[in-house]
């Protein structure tokens, strides 16, 4: 097998050329206008805004920081700007059904004037009404009607007066009411000498007494119908006189709202409720003294209030709206309550709008994650867009927390598009485990977090920065500084041939290196500036990885990066602490024996291994199998440890690595120690790409460049990986230097020649490999492993 040569220093990091602008500064630079690099996301987004057939709303997926937000609202402001205003909702007194505020829909901008009509017509009638009922007219109408009844009552005495006085009796009025006593010359006769009078003159007189006494009693029993038919006609006067008032200010009000039919009915019943309680409006202030103070009540004449659930007057086309804490509540809305003299009261005044309320007629944006964290949240909204209708109710009421008197408010129809925003894995979960999600959100827009590397999205990515910079108020970038930032975001994309779409990231490096730019007086932010700003985020995260490269320092942690060590080889893993990843060197070590195939993974033993890294170590058992026992069986028994490791491991990037360390100490061949491995391998022993290629690449750099670069260190990645490669400076120039180098391998063949210095060996025609080579000693070693299986079979009878 040939050599394998290191990767020269062009293949470790791809430049972004600043002399391909032709601009000196990003001031020069126009907004970018385009959306780049989303074209299916954009597409989803058009189709899923546009059609309007029940259950297409949208669910945008991708990882926070990709401006999701940004870009949906940016779409939605000029497609909504062109679509009509959505309708005004109102709510308004039930007053056959107090208990059931009834809804009003009414054109844009409607609603308020409306309210303002009705605030007016009620001040008017406030202190028009009082002055109408001491207007002299009315006076005397009133006073007509008690003259009237007066009068009536004056003459039935009267008569009965002038009846009495032809039997000498004589009607008298005292304080208790009527009273009849005998007379004589128009004078009463005392008692003295009503006594001496014969009695044949007392029958007389108590028998006319008696007959007027029915008389009068029968003038007196109709004292009470009278005054019920004066009072009846004083209210019908009050109610003339009320509607009088009245009638022209409701005429006007009907010319003005004379095309909805709505409004009309409402006026007519506010005409006829006015009238009705027309004291209301005569009652003065009163005022109660409750524990030494006193309160004022006045007549609020809730009843004809309007209240305006959403007004779109100010809007411009339909609605957008973006509900930051998606509680029930704040979706659906509520109707809240007043104390009063410890008491909870409620009216529809109190009905207060949700996010679906101000969105409906438009566009409600809402983030996954927290409308899922929200009790009940998800479920009402899901309701309320099954039935397509807004059905406000209090969960206190719905499941009997509380006991007092609610509202049923009439439901409001709902025409919204719901767009939900989050992580893919509420999206895949939601549609696994909720039924109902696939048939309300049925378009998923997918954003791409990458975009190619081209010298065209050079240009545009430019622009972008451009836009970003102005928005946030920033110096300009010149052109070699924009050139740092894209090959920054190459580096953020974790390969060489895309671009990173994390739009909060770069945002962030701009605004950072605009603060150092600052701190030394530029007048525009240079390519040294970007560059502090990345090592400055570096330096504020790394306390955690430098006390780890500390400690393989100060051998605590035991990594080898000289001589060679049988069954030992370096491995390589990551930690990301806080969106900050760095590799974490460890030591990989195999042991080897006869036993009857066992391949033991301590870490899967002690249950410290991930189903993915341990499937790695299973993958290992079958490569040796298939390719040196396949006529004979595999007499081993195998331990795979990560050395000093003390928390969960997973994944199968070290699995190249692990059989290494195997086939070192299988064919009793050192490793060199001063290379490092990262990789996955399959059953046939091809090595596959793994992530994080550059941290794991510069940690065990930095770890051989704190202890002095030999000439010798290197790390061995997969050749698949080689497109990922953007390396830092110092390690480019340590390998342009020839201090250190980096090795990509296609199969476990050239990696353990790497690491050995010793040829794999190929299989002849005859099944055999050349002696002196890896791949027979290997053989070698598990045949006579083979052999000792035999001969203990026979002497005990059975195999190990």
């Amino acid at each position: 097998m040939t050599v394998i040569p290191p990767l020269k220093p062009h293949q470790l990091y791809r430049s972004c050329d600043p002399d391909q602008f032709t601009f000196q500064t990003t001031s020069e630079l126009a907004d970018l206008t385009e959306i780049i690099g989303q074209k299916r996301a954009l597409e989803a987004i058009r189709f899923g805004s546009g059609i309007r057939q029940e259950g297409y709303n949208l669910f945008v997926l991708g990882p926070p920081g990709m401006g999701k937000h940004s870009l949906v609202h940016q779409f939605l402001e000029s497609k909504a700007s062109t679509e009509s205003k959505p309708y005004d909702w109102c709510y308004l007194h039930n007053f056959s059904q107090p208990h059931k505020p009834k809804m009003l829909k009414l054109p844009s901008g409607k609603g308020e004037e409306l309210r303002l009509h009705m605030e007016q017509l009620v001040d008017y009638l406030r202190t028009a009404i009082p002055a109408q009922f001491e207007s002299e007219d009315y006076r005397n109408q009133l006073n007509a009607i008690h003259q009237e009844f007066n009068e009536q009552q004056e003459r039935e005495i009267g008569e009965l007066g002038v009846e009495a006085q032809k039997k000498e009796i004589i009607l008298l009025r005292t304080p208790e009411g009527f009273a009849l006593a005998p007379s004589r010359n128009h004078e009463v006769i005392p008692p003295e000498q009503y006594d001496k009078l014969p009695q044949i003159e007392k029958d007389r007189i108590e028998t006319a007494i008696a007959e007027l006494q029915t008389n009068l009693e029968r003038i007196l029993s109709h004292l009470p119908m009278r005054r019920r038919e004066r009072n009846e006609r004083i209210k019908q006067l009050n109610r003339d006189t009320m509607l009088s008032t009245v009638a022209h200010m409701f005429n006007e009000l009907r010319s003005i709202y004379n095309d909805l039919p709505d409004v009309l009915e409402y006026f007519d019943a506010v005409q006829q409720d006015m009238v009705i309680h027309v004291d209301d409006f005569r009652k003065p202030d009163e005022s109660i003294n409750i524990s030494g103070m006193t309160i004022v009540t006045h007549q609020t004449f809730n009843n004809y209030q309007i209240n305006v659930l959403t007004s779109n007057a100010q809007t411009q086309g339909a609605p957008i709206v973006f509900e930051d804490n998606p509680t029930y509540s704040n979706l659906i809305g509520r109707v809240e309550y007043l104390s009063q003299f410890g008491a909870l009261v409620t009216n529809f005044t109190l009905i207060k709008a949700g996010a679906l309320h101000r969105a409906n007629g438009g566009y409600l944006l809402l983030d996954a994650r927290k409308i899922l964290m929200q009790p009940f949240a998800w479920e009402g909204l899901k309701r309320a867009l099954q039935a397509r209708k807004i059905h406000i109710e209090s969960l206190g009421q719905v499941y009997s927390l509380i006991n007092t008197v609610s509202l049923e408010p009439e439901p409001i129809p709902l025409d919204v598009k719901v767009i939900l925003f989050g992580d893919r894995i509420y999206y895949y979960l939601l549609q696994e485990y909720d039924p109902e999600f696939s048939e309300l959100f049925k378009v998923a827009a997918d954003f791409e977090e990458t975009i190619e590397w081209n010298a065209g999205n050079h240009l545009l990515y430019a622009q972008l920065i451009a836009t970003l910079i102005r928005k946030e108020g920033l110096l300009p970038f010149d052109c070699h500084a924009v050139a740092r930032v894209i090959e920054y975001s190459g580096r953020l994309a974790g390969d060489s041939e895309k671009l990173s779409m994390h739009m909060r990231n770069i945002a962030d490096l701009l605004v950072e290196a605009d603060f150092w730019a600052r701190e030394a007086h530029h007048n525009i932010v240079l390519a040294s500036d970007i560059q502090q700003a990345i090592d400055a985020r570096i330096r504020r995260q790394d306390r955690v990885r430098d006390r780890l490269y500390e400690a393989i320092q100060r051998n605590i942690l035991m990594i080898d990066t000289q001589g060679s060590v049988i069954g030992q080889v370096n491995g390589l893993s990551v930690i990301e602490l806080g969106g900050f990843a760095f590799a974490q060197p460890t030591r990989i070590t195999a042991t080897t024996r006869f036993g009857k195939g066992d391949m033991i993974n301590i870490e899967r033993e002690v249950k410290l291994s991930g189903a993915i890294h341990s499937k790695g170590v299973l993958i290992l058992s079958a490569f040796l199998a298939a390719r040196y026992a396949k006529n004979q069986p595999l007499a081993l028994s195998a331990s795979l440890v990560f050395e000093q490791s003390y928390g969960m491991i997973e994944g199968d990037s070290a699995s190249l690595a692990e059989l290494c360390a195997l086939l070192s100490h299988l064919a009793d061949a050192p490793i060199d120690q001063s290379l490092a491995i990262t990789g996955s391998v399959n059953q046939f022993g091809q090595v596959q790409a793994i992530g994080a290629v550059n941290e794991k690449i510069e940690g065990f750099f930095d770890i051989c460049a704190a202890r002095k670069l030999t000439g010798n260190q290197g790390v061995l990645i997969p050749a698949s990986n080689v497109q990922h490669l953007m390396l830092r400076k110092n390690v480019v120039d340590a390998v342009a230097g020839g201090a250190f180098h980096i090795y990509a391998v296609e199969n476990v063949d050239q990696a353990i020649m790497l690491l050995t210095g010793k040829q794999p060996g190929e299989m002849d025609q005859d099944g055999k490999y050349p002696e002196d080579s890896i791949n027979f000693e290997i053989s070698k070693r598990l045949t006579e492993l083979a052999r000792l299986n035999q001969s203990f079979a026979q002497t005990s009878g059975k195999s190990l």
